[in-house]
């Protein structure tokens, strides 16, 4: 073994809101362990996201464990001020993240985890991948096909409507991002809203509370990946939090057919309709990469395989999965109760 290679216990992948939630879990236990992310800085992922982005979940129910978002309970935080918590969240706890420091390969050798980093080796006992589930934009194929002259964009990379060039926008997909987005621009350019199937539209304070006060005094929030609900809900799209449908027509907003390829170097849609436009951003979501793992626990679509976080792999573990537990698996206020349950897990396993 090359003595010179750094040696962990735990060994976390991914440095957002997942791995710092699991990094205070480790804390608590006493684990010598580090926590690797590809970004640049804390919160960087809020950081680069559009500027009027507010969460939909209330700082009520968008905190880590152990450490309250310091505003009112009824406030919707900024994507600033997510990101400046995540930072306060790490300095407050001394969490040993290192930023800049993309794990490039993760293999098993023997009863051991290998990380072969851009900082160099690292063993781990146990290793945490909090990745979460959205690494890579997803942009229809035939996008490359469009016109030359068409400026096209990320949601992910979309920062205000002065940023975009000048003319019509056509916005793909039908989620929060895409709304949001589309009445953002309606507000001084004509916007056409791709949509694929119609999503529940959720109001963001049903009779005064907000949404999430309901969901979770209902239970909703708790409910079990295999639950018979929670099958049903996971067959489900996503619902649209806060964005009425009715205000998005009123604003002048166009609803037209899902996109499906092109025709001419123009976006041909579901009804057969053609029509070229100077800007489309993409609001079309994200996929996970798992390229750099080497360990058999990914299913044929390249998806975790898993129980709880836990895998068929001794010593390795997920945390901050869409549906890794319960319906709020993936968010800022919900994803501390996986980590409790997996560092658990890791405990019981040394």
């Amino acid at each position: 073994m090359d003595t010179d290679t750094e040696r962990l216990e735990v060994a976390v992948v991914g440095g957002g809101q997942a791995g710092l939630a699991m990094g205070y879990q480790l804390a608590q236990r006493g684990l010598r362990y580090a926590i690797f992310d590809a970004s640049p800085e804390i919160g960087h992922s809020w950081l680069s996201r559009w500027d009027s982005l507010t969460m939909f979940t209330p700082t009520r129910f968008s905190s880590l464990p152990g450490l309250r978002f310091p505003a009112p309970d009824d406030h919707y935080p900024s994507k600033d001020e997510v990101a400046r918590y995540l930072k306060l969240y790490a300095a407050t706890f001394e969490l040993p993240l290192r930023s800049a420091c993309t794990v490039l390969r993760l293999s098993q050798s023997d009863d051991e985890f290998v990380l072969e980093t851009t900082q160099g080796r690292v063993r781990a006992d146990r290793v945490v991948v909090a990745t979460g589930p959205f690494q890579q934009q997803a942009v229809p194929s035939f996008a490359k096909d469009l016109s030359p002259d068409i400026a096209q964009i990320h949601s992910a990379r979309y920062v205000r409507p002065d940023t975009l060039p000048s003319g019509e926008v056509l916005v793909v997909g039908g989620g929060n991002s895409g709304f949001q987005i589309a009445s953002e621009l309606a507000a001084e350019r004509s916007v056409q809203l791709s949509v694929g199937k119609r999503l529940l539209h959720l109001p963001q304070r049903p009779l005064g509370k907000d949404l999430f006060w309901w969901l979770t005094r209902l239970g909703v929030m708790k409910v079990g990946r295999g639950s018979a609900i929670g099958r049903f809900f996971r067959t489900q799209p996503d619902a649209v939090v806060g964005t009425p449908l009715h205000r998005v027509t009123r604003r002048g907003i166009r609803i037209v057919p899902r996109a499906v390829g092109t025709s001419g170097g123009s976006v041909v849609f579901a009804d057969g309709s053609t029509r070229s436009f100077p800007v489309i951003v993409w609001a079309t979501g994200y996929r996970s990469d798992y390229s750099w793992l080497h360990v058999p626990v990914l299913d044929p679509a390249g998806q975790p395989m898993h129980r709880g976080g836990v895998t068929s792999a001794p010593g390795l573990f997920f945390v901050g999965l869409q549906w890794q537990r319960t319906a709020g698996s993936a968010l800022l206020g919900f994803v501390g109760a996986d980590a409790r349950y997996v560092a658990d897990r890791i405990i019981r396993a040394r």
